[in-house]
């Protein structure tokens, strides 16, 4: 574990462990490295270097006023893997890292990278405009700045235990356990950079980084995510990348790393094998 200090004096956490090929691991608003914790553990085991960093201002990371854009996570991703001088390396990202995945892909090239696999992504673009009318309402967006901004200790325990696990639906049996280290790690970042990184995940248009995405890329998405719709995600970044795998999960929410790890890991190992 340690930090690196990109060019804006910014400090990002990251976690590396073992050897082997190397993933990167890229989380999702408005959690850190530690949502990972399933998946590292796993591909550690199976003879993977397992990679994650802190976003700038969430988790441990330097809680900056600015720079809370795609164009900067992007380039701290790139830091961190010139950093640890990764090559052939696979790119995993969640929710927004599946965004900042893709945009280090479109901006940075691939020459440093093997594959791709964006997890209930937000790309193409989620905000509804004319060239996106399957999109949510920039009101929905406007909604959640509002609750981070006015009561976000009480929005993180609201989320995670309705809509972010699918905890909302009558067959699914809330863990307090989970929705707590979701709040636990919300709440390690900073309202300013969650704020603005809600207009991040949710104006950025990545269809011109996906197309540009040459290497296997593996899109996994559940049909019953409350966060990230389907419809107007996962299987049009399939469409738009060069290479791209679909798999769809039938009922599975937004957070299917964690409440269906063992399926999604065990998916994405086949893959990575194939």
């Amino acid at each position: 574990m340690g930090f690196i200090t990109t060019q804006d004096g910014t400090e990002i956490f990251f976690k590396d462990w073992g050897e082997g090929q190397p993933i990167v691991f890229s989380h999702g608003w408005p959690l850190s490295a530690d949502d990972w914790d399933a998946q590292m553990m796993f591909f550690l085991a199976n003879g993977y270097r397992v990679i994650a960093h802190d976003r700038r201002g969430h988790g441990r990371s330097t809680q900056t006023s600015g720079g809370h854009d795609m164009d900067h996570y992007a380039a701290d991703l790139a830091a961190l893997t010139e950093h640890l001088d990764l090559h052939d390396a696979i790119h995993v990202g969640h929710s927004t890292g599946g965004g900042e995945v893709a945009h280090y892909i479109g901006q940075h090239g691939e020459s440093r990278v093997a594959r791709a696999v964006l997890i209930s992504a937000v790309p193409p673009i989620m905000v509804k405009t004319e060239n996106n009318p399957g999109g949510l309402p920039k009101e929905v967006f406007d909604g959640i700045q509002e609750q981070v901004a006015t009561r976000r200790s009480e929005f993180y325990r609201e989320l995670p235990s309705q809509q972010f696990y699918g905890y909302n639906r009558p067959d699914r049996e809330p863990s307090e356990a989970i929705i707590a280290n979701w709040w636990r790690q919300g709440m390690m970042g900073g309202a300013k950079a969650h704020y603005d990184g809600v207009v991040a995940f949710s104006q950025t248009d990545f269809t011109d980084d996906l197309k540009k995405i040459s290497v296997p890329t593996l899109v996994m998405h559940g049909d019953d995510d409350q966060v990230v719709p389907y419809e107007d995600s996962g299987p049009l970044s399939a469409k738009l990348v060069q290479n791209g795998t679909l798999k769809t999960y039938a009922g599975f929410p937004h957070g299917m790393p964690t409440t269906e790890a063992a399926t999604i890991n065990a998916d994405l190992l086949e893959w990575l094998k194939s």
